[in-house]
């Protein structure tokens, strides 16, 4: 049995096209109706054929749903829920794809009716691409999509957007939305901080001309531009909403930095060698539990 018989996707751009193909692919049967901010969104969303229904309106997009994503800026979901608040079934269920998941419980909690069941999602999956033709339908899958449910959510409606997740291809686990967004501060937002940082300085470099910057890129560098290019709004509105859980992570880096200046500037070879040891077992259990590739140069093609 279907968990869900007809959904919603609220935001088109990568996840939400990606969201659709998924279900697309692997339950066909389900309903898909859609909405984006923007009217070039919806129209290409159109054009693509994604959704059965593309619609001008959000409020129109959730009528007789009974699930409802909300795939939208971090700082959008408030916004988004109050859009939608008052044309939803009693028993939908909504959820979000956002990577901070603290306070968009908080803002959903505050505008959407009581007969709704509030399930905050996370798919830990993505790339550096935007829109509606940057989705594919296998972009969920073997990757993690977190649910942190509060004590005031059904356990039934967990079930249930479990069990689509899983149907994507997803591995599904549950977590308290504290914790989710400690943990995501360490692999996720920090990363992209550093990554932004390190680009920016870069690119700011008087003695370094931005072609040279450019033409020998090693690896290391072009896989932080890479990370540096994803979108710059949905970014912006994660470190604002996790800014506790970044803040902490980022001071224990500043302390591991000096630490590691320290070794550096005492020649400490041994400190540094027991730091990259730990840090290459890390990589090395990351492939083991497939969460990357394990071939050469990250899998890219040698065309």
């Amino acid at each position: 049995m279907l968990p869900f018989s007809r959904i919603s996707i609220i935001g088109l751009g990568l996840i939400g096209s990606s969201i659709a193909r998924a279900v697309r692919a692997h339950m066909p049967t389900v309903g898909i109706t859609g909405y984006d901010a923007d009217p070039a969104v919806r129209e290409r969303a159109a054009e693509l054929g994604i959704a059965d229904d593309v619609t001008d309106t959000p409020g129109a997009a959730v009528t007789d749903a009974d699930m409802v994503m909300l795939c939208v800026p971090v700082g959008a979901m408030r916004e988004a829920g109050e859009a939608i608040a008052a044309d939803l079934a009693d028993g939908v269920v909504v959820s979000d794809v956002g990577s901070v998941k603290g306070s968009i419980l908080d803002d959903l909690r505050a505008v959407l009716p009581p007969g709704v069941a509030i399930v905050p999602g996370h798919p830990v999956a993505g790339t550096e691409n935007s829109g509606p033709d940057a989705g594919f339908a296998q972009l969920f899958h073997n990757r993690w999509c977190i649910l942190t449910p509060d004590e005031r959510t059904e356990a039934f409606a967990v079930e249930r957007l479990s069990a689509f997740w899983s149907r994507l291809g997803a591995n599904v686990e549950v977590m308290d939305p504290k914790h989710h967004d400690l943990v995501l501060a360490v692999t996720s937002h920090l990363p992209h901080l550093i990554a932004y940082t390190i680009v920016g300085t870069a690119s700011d470099m008087e003695s370094v001309t931005r072609s040279e910057v450019i033409k020998y890129s090693a690896g290391g560098f072009r896989d932080f531009t890479r990370i540096a290019a994803s979108d710059p709004t949905m970014w912006r509105d994660v470190f604002l909403a996790n800014k506790e859980a970044v803040l902490e992570m980022l001071q224990r880096f500043t302390e591991d930095m000096t630490a590691l200046q320290r070794a550096i500037r005492w020649d400490d070879g041994d400190a540094l060698f027991n730091l990259f040891s730990r840090t290459r077992a890390i990589r090395r259990s990351i492939i083991d539990q497939g969460q990357d590739d394990a071939r050469p140069d990250f899998g890219r093609a040698h065309d």
